[in-house]
């Protein structure tokens, strides 16, 4: 852009430079016939003699000069050109300043497209002089990067940064904290960048950025597209012709008072002491940053009494004489040169200013205060040092001295949004919220009016409350959906929104959301089921394979060792193997229920019974406190876990009617439409979920808390939370209050009035779950223990079968009549009969004889005598044959049954 910049003004050099060298005569100088001093400095200016900055320079320029030339054999030469406010003719200017007059520094430029014209000629001529002038530039709105690219380019006056500065400590002090910028496009070099990093120091946002051109004629068209827009706090950064034309405009379009700020660059109220009292009258209502410099000195003084003399003989069309900050930077400049020769203008730097006047119009002038850099606000800089206790922070403790005329910063406090039209801030609610928890609308029959009440309602009321916003806004329901809902903010038919609304990135070009007040996220409620319905081998669970195996392996072989012991104590010599087996394995597992085996006969088996005694009843404490803590501990889970697992299933899913949920499934979750259901109540998502008519159902976070606190029992939580945007409150784009807005959210969230709400609106929901009962969640029922019984009653089976089997044939073998099946079944069966008759008949008569001790004694005397018989017998058998009886086990027991039954029937029939 440079480089074609610089063409252009060369190709129209050789056209122009004849006529401007007629009209551009050097005001001061040497004549060519006069011997030239050999020490003199020749220096060019280059100004806009058109214009009120250019004609004070060049007044204050020349007085400087008479002044430096009065008192030394050196001096100082200059030659003077005028731009016409014209970037080409600078340029040709200081093209003639360095090949014509040699000139060593070059001084002017008071706007930065002059001030860019001319270094732009000073490096192209740079390859072609070896000693190429410093450019000294007056231009206060220059880029940052600009002395990297121009190393002979020097800033002479102080830079906006500190204007800027002192415009964002204003709106700091005021709570304003979004702004938006009205800037001129032929002033705005730097003003952005300023204005930006100013307010990133102090929390301030630039929201909006509205650009005019000189001579702008859509002011009207502007102005409405703000005002439209709600934009109230402006930093105005135009020309002061722009600046007036526009307030002007913004009077008459009511955008001046109470309820907007605007707050003018030193563009316009450096011009302040140039004009005439009507013009700044037309400025009523507005606040300025103008630059500061000392006007009590005996030295200013001086100079401002020389200086109206020479203006008013120089430009005597002007108006206004006082000297103002042009022709400050105009003398002050010469001094630099004098004092610092041109060889070491490259190591001078700018000390930056630290004072900002602040003025605020009143009447026909302005009353004023200071900002200083470091030390905040103060009603006058006179000795800052030693008075530095007067500063402040806030603008509060000044504003008598500042602000009596200034209505709207009285009650600056209480402005928003509503206080700028006639009628309150009309805050949408939606009126058919799923949780009624959330929001409930709902009329009041006795007084006839819509009651609004729920969680979201009553933290707005706090939000509100915070920023001193109570009774500045009324609630009305909206029937349609929660995006149309947004919608209406950006339509103008709500100023807010307060409601369960999510935010989401689409709905922010609707309106900007404040921070989220609730948890965010999306959540799957499933279904729950009882973790050990399928569980029939629960028992095994304690322990595991390799702890079964062991435990088994070390039961048989402590069996054996006792058995290999005690075998001659227990052991009938003609017993088979498969007794002996028998006997090894009731030894081994009765040590795990009985405190003994069998009686022990050797001291070895005692000790290596008392040892595995010792290890049992750990082994079996250990299992009974591990399975009761399965059967005790939460059994409930989710029956499905994953979106995964829907997927794979082809399931159906449910979500909130009217919600963002259904384009959130099928855009990021990939679920199909014919597999998605809404529903509109709670009740219906229980119902579904019981149903089997949904698998799932998909809520936000603060709606699955609720949703959980009714239905407790039969629904839970599963799967990952999705990340989405938590609910907020929705105002208009560029709402300047919404930082506010946030503090005072982070305020009732801090102080815990958003738990408190809570505790109050969601989480003391009462449960309505009837779903399951606690007994049935408490109680431990077959499903458990079925295998067991099969085991137990499997066993008694099979010994049963084993039993009837033996019987059966040992009597076929008894009665060989028999042959057929069904004829020995029959007779076994009638045999076992008349056996088990036969043995109640003779325990009854026993028992008989036992309890009925008070009968006649001779009704008893042949049954006491038939006892008596066979005892006799009994007791005559020998030893070795009672104890062959006891050996051998039940045939032993048999066959002295046989012979005590057969010695009956003989007594009996003899007695016959």
């Amino acid at each position: 852009m440079h480089n074609f910049y610089t063409y252009f003004i060369l190709s129209l050099l050789a056209c122009l430079l004849p006529c401007f060298l007629l009209q551009a005569t050097p005001l001061t100088g040497s004549p060519t016939t006069m011997p030239k001093p050999q020490n003199e400095t020749r220096i060019g200016v280059i100004l806009d003699q058109t214009s009120r900055p250019g004609k004070e320079a060049k007044a204050a320029i020349e007085l400087a000069i008479q002044d430096f030339n009065n008192k030394t054999d050196n001096p100082l030469v200059f030659y003077l050109q005028n731009s016409r406010n014209k970037p080409v003719y600078a340029a040709i200017a200081a093209k003639e300043l360095i090949d014509e007059h040699k000139v060593r520094v070059i001084l002017g430029g008071h706007t930065w497209e002059e001030a860019s014209a001319i270094a732009e000629v000073i490096a192209d001529n740079e390859p072609d002089h070896n000693d190429i002038p410093i450019f000294l530039s007056l231009a206060s709105t220059t880029p940052p990067q600009t002395t990297n690219q121009w190393p002979f380019f020097i800033q002479a006056v102080h830079t906006q940064s500190t204007q800027m500065n002192a415009v964002a400590a204003i709106l700091q002090s005021m709570g304003i904290h979004q702004v938006t910028l009205v800037y001129e496009t032929s002033s705005s070099a730097s003003i952005v960048s300023h204005l930006s990093q100013a307010f990133h120091q102090t929390g301030c946002v630039l929201t909006h950025i509205s650009p005019l051109t000189s001579g702008s004629s859509s002011l009207d068209e502007e102005l409405e597209v703000l005002k439209r827009q709600q934009r109230k706090v402006f930093v105005v950064h135009t020309s002061l012709e722009l600046g007036v034309s526009l307030f002007h405009t913004a009077k008459k379009m009511e955008m001046i008072g109470d309820g907007y700020l605007w707050i003018a660059t030193n563009e316009i109220t450096d011009r302040f002491h140039s004009v005439n009292s009507t013009v700044i009258s037309s400025l009523q209502g507005m606040i300025g940053v103008k630059s500061y410099f000392r006007e009590t000195t005996p030295e200013f003084l001086n100079f401002r009494r020389r200086f109206r003399r020479k203006f008013r003989s120089d430009f005597p069309e002007e108006e206004q004489e006082e000297p103002g900050i042009f022709a400050m930077q105009g003398y002050n400049s010469i001094e630099m040169i004098k004092t610092v020769s041109p060889e070491k203008l490259h190591d001078w730097k700018q000390i930056p200013a630290k004072t900002v006047e602040i003025v605020n119009v009143n009447g026909k002038g302005y009353h004023s205060v200071y900002w200083t850099e470091g030390l905040g606000f103060s009603e006058t800089v006179e000795d800052e040092i030693n008075e530095a206790s007067n500063y402040t922070k806030s603008m509060d403790e000044i504003e008598q001295i500042l602000w009596p005329v200034q209505p709207w910063y009285a009650n600056r406090r209480s402005r928003n949004l509503a206080e700028t039209s006639d009628h309150l801030m009309r805050v949408g609610v939606p009126a058919n919220s799923l949780f009624r928890q959330f929001v409930l609308v709902d009329l009041d029959a006795e007084k006839n009016e819509t009651v609004i009440d729920g969680f979201v309602v009553k933290v707005f009321d706090e939000m509100m409350k915070g920023m001193n916003l109570s009774n500045t806004y009324e609630l009305h329901p909206f029937t349609g959906s929660y995006n149309e809902l947004i919608e209406a903010i950006d339509s103008k038919v709500f100023d807010a929104v307060a409601g369960d609304v999510t935010i989401l990135a689409e709905r922010h070009e609707f309106a900007d959301f404040t921070q989220p007040f609730t948890e965010s996220g999306l959540e799957m409620v499933v279904r729950v089921r009882s973790r050990l319905s399928n569980e029939a081998w629960l028992f095994l669970k304690p322990f595991t394979a390799k702890m079964w195996w062991i435990t088994a392996a070390i039961t048989i072989y402590n069996g054996f060792v006792i058995w290999l012991i005690e075998r001659k104590h227990i052991e009938d010599p003609g017993a088979s193997i498969t007794t002996q087996i028998g006997v090894i394995l009731w030894l081994a597992f009765s040590t795990l229920f009985t405190l003994r085996g069998d009686k022990m006969n050797s001291n070895l088996s005692r000790m290596a019974v008392v040892m595995w005694l010792f290890v049992a009843l750990i082994i079996t404490q250990s299992y009974t406190a591990s399975l009761a803590s399965m059967l005790t501990a939460q059994r409930l889970e989710p029956t499905i876990t994953s979106v995964e697992m829907l997927r794979n299933m082809n399931a159906t899913v449910g979500y909130c009617n009217g919600s963002f949920v259904n384009e959130y499934l099928t855009k990021v979750l990939n679920f199909t439409n014919p597999k998605i259901n809404s529903y509109n109540s709670t009740h219906k998502y229980a119902e579904a979920l019981n149903s089997g008519e949904i698998a799932a159902i998909f809520l936000e976070v603060p709606a699955a808390k609720v949703f959980l606190a009714q239905y407790c029992k039969s629904f839970i939580r599963t799967g990952e939370t999705f990340k989405v945007g938590g609910f907020g409150f929705a105002f208009p784009k560029g709402f300047e209050r919404l930082s506010d807005a946030n503090k005072a959210l982070m305020n009732v969230s801090e102080s815990g009035k958003v738990k408190e709400l809570e505790d109050r609106y969601l989480i003391s929901e009462e449960c309505v779950d009837e779903e399951s009962s606690p007994d049935e969640n408490g109680r431990l029922n077959l499903h458990s223990f079925w295998v067991l019984f099969v085991l137990t009653g499997g066993t008694s089976t099979v010994a049963l079968v084993v039993y009837i089997i033996t019987g059966i044939k040992q009597f076929k073998k008894s009665n060989p009549q028999h042959t057929s099946s069904s004829g020995l079944i029959s007779a076994f069966i009638k045999d076992w009969k008349h056996r088990v008759r036969r043995s109640s008949s003779t325990v009854a008569s026993v028992e008989s004889g036992r309890h009925n001790r008070n009968a006649d004694p001779l009704d008893n005397t042949d049954d006491d005598s038939q006892q008596l018989e066979i005892c006799c017998f009994v007791a005559s058998v020998p030893e070795e044959k009672q104890i062959s009886w006891k050996k051998r086990g039940r045939e032993g027991e048999r066959e002295r049954d046989d012979i005590s039954k057969g010695l009956m029937d003989v007594i009996g029939g003899r007695r016959r």
